[in-house]
């Protein structure tokens, strides 16, 4: 395997990611930010965290399968979420959490970064996420 997850003692545990990969692979994926769209660019769970969260990792594995990789070869995610606070972790684990098993995220996630932004690039869009990969 090319990516090692893990978490050493000493290091703020649980958390719902890794705070370590190691990659040993030397074909790099970088997966742009996806965001809660259908291939045709139709909206998907307007006004929901949850569901706009489920639908960008959808659309991640989509961009790593097609690059020949898998959420097992991802480094690392980051997640903008626009008008982020502590209070919406819930909403933004249940999306997580809901889609999971259905495109291989094993949990804890790879390592991650939760960046809160003011907006992004419509204003009906909540999450973006960015993926980085490792394959041999």
């Amino acid at each position: 395997m090319t990516v090692h997850h893990f978490t050493p003692e000493g290091m703020l545990q649980p958390v719902p990611y890794h705070h370590v990969a190691v990659g040993t692979g030397t074909k790099h994926v970088h997966v742009s930010g996806q965001i809660a769209r259908q291939a045709d660019g139709t909206p998907v769970a307007p006004g929901d965290l949850a569901g706009q969260v489920a639908q960008a990792l959808r659309n991640i594995s989509v961009g790593l399968a097609g690059a020949g990789a898998s959420f097992a070869d991802v480094l690392r995610m980051t997640f903008y979420v626009t008008r982020w606070s502590p209070e919406r972790i819930g909403e933004f684990m249940t999306g997580v959490e809901a889609v999971a098993d259905e495109i291989g995220l094993r949990l804890p996630m790879p390592p991650a970064s939760l960046i809160g932004v003011d907006y992004l690039f419509e204003p009906d869009v909540l999450v973006e996420v960015e993926a980085t990969a490792l394959l041999d």
